[in-house]
């Protein structure tokens, strides 16, 4: 027998969590699948910058916001901006009255997860897709060979969505860049000149169409991405045993304290290709399903908007819900008017802010942003 859900989100980030807790909030539970075994399958990723207006007024709207203001990294709006010689050019401190707190994704993603409903996730339950059934119901299949029907679906599965195909034929394309993911831990007393350079906050190293973007987390950690711009199948010249040595004849120049970065680097280095979808993405209203988060608009991290957009998505078509439970076109007819602008504009920025750090004048175009903005 199959089982039926009236309302189904697939996939436990950021997004469809805001989305289940606001929902809950509202007295309308739901149930949400996800493929990873456990909350701590896998490493969640490195700091986020929530902003006011998408971020963190959907944690206003969760009812999650004091808890999330005490659980925010002290200093971490400090940045600076350098070049591959290690001279700085631009740095800004955290004085505390920024408007974008630092948090570490992982601690966001616990306060959500916290807030719901026992039982509301069913971890360990791969979506391989979902055909419609007529009047905006759907039959979701598993890769166990389960089923079930619902009477709307709503895609959170990130830039690889399953459910896009329902709405979108569009996929993510590749936008030029790679990064290179890797930590350095115990950074203070293992790492001390790395940990200096990188201060506080944020750090954009950038030259010659490469760079590093790096961070502090709590906890001693050094969280680094080495950004390069590549061929698609660059990744695929990477393995654990020469990583390092391939990802130093490309900084071959670069000031020995940026080097470090690469070859003090603790634990695995994870290559990670920057992938988005077009500018402007949209789909027709197509009954009983909808798209949030990165299955609606995966860009570039470089407008910080990723996971605030996720967030405010959710909440956005959590209230739209609520508005008109009985009337789930109208529900998502609203959300998706608001969505498309708000995520073209922030995928054109992103896309424009990319070209900006990895141009030949780097980084002196980010710190004419930066200094504009402020």
């Amino acid at each position: 027998m199959t089982t039926h859900h009236p309302i189904a989100i697939i996939g436990a980030g950021l997004g469809g969590l805001t989305l289940a807790r606001v929902l809950h909030l509202g007295g309308i539970e739901t149930a949400v699948f996800d493929l990873e075994a456990s909350p701590t399958a896998r490493p969640q990723g490195g700091m986020l910058d929530l902003h006011e207006e998408t971020g963190q007024a959907a944690l206003r709207a969760a009812g999650l916001h004091e808890r999330f203001l005490a659980a925010v990294h002290d200093g971490g709006q400090e940045t600076r901006i350098i070049d591959r010689h290690a001279t700085v050019h631009l740095a800004s401190e955290d004085d505390g009255t920024g408007d974008r707190p630092e948090i570490q994704r992982e601690t966001l993603r616990g306060l959500l997860l916290d807030s719901l409903p026992a039982g509301t996730i069913r971890w360990g339950t791969k979506i391989t897709g979902a055909t419609p059934l007529g009047d905006g119901r759907h039959e979701v299949t598993l890769a166990d060979g389960g089923t079930f029907t619902t009477d709307l679906l709503i895609g959170a599965d990130g830039a690889w969505s399953k459910i896009r195909p329902l709405v979108s034929p569009a996929t993510p394309a590749y936008s030029g860049l790679s990064f290179v993911e890797l930590t350095l831990d115990d950074a203070d007393t293992r790492h001390p000149e790395s940990a200096a350079i990188i201060g506080g906050g944020m750090l954009f190293a950038l030259g010659d169409q490469k760079g590093f973007l790096a961070h502090r987390e709590p906890g001693d950690r050094l969280h680094v991405y080495c950004a390069l711009k590549t061929d698609a199948d660059w990744v695929t010249t990477l393995n654990p045993s020469n990583t390092k040595t391939v990802l130093l004849r490309h900084f071959e120049d670069w000031d020995d304290s940026l080097r470090a970065f690469i070859t003090d680097a603790d634990g695995p280095l994870v290559p990670r290709p920057i992938h988005a979808l077009p500018v402007g993405h949209a789909w027709p209203r197509t009954p009983g399903v909808t798209l949030l988060g990165d299955a609606a608009h995966v860009m570039s991290p470089f407008a910080g908007e990723g996971a605030n957009l996720a967030m405010i998505d959710g909440a956005e078509l959590a209230a739209a819900i609520i508005a008109a439970p009985t009337d789930l076109e109208k529900a998502l007819t609203a959300y998706e008017s608001a969505l498309f602008p708000r995520s073209e504009e922030a995928a054109r920025e992103s896309a424009g802010n990319l070209e900006l750090c990895f141009d030949a004048n780097a980084p002196h175009g980010l710190i004419d942003l930066m200094t504009a903005h402020a």
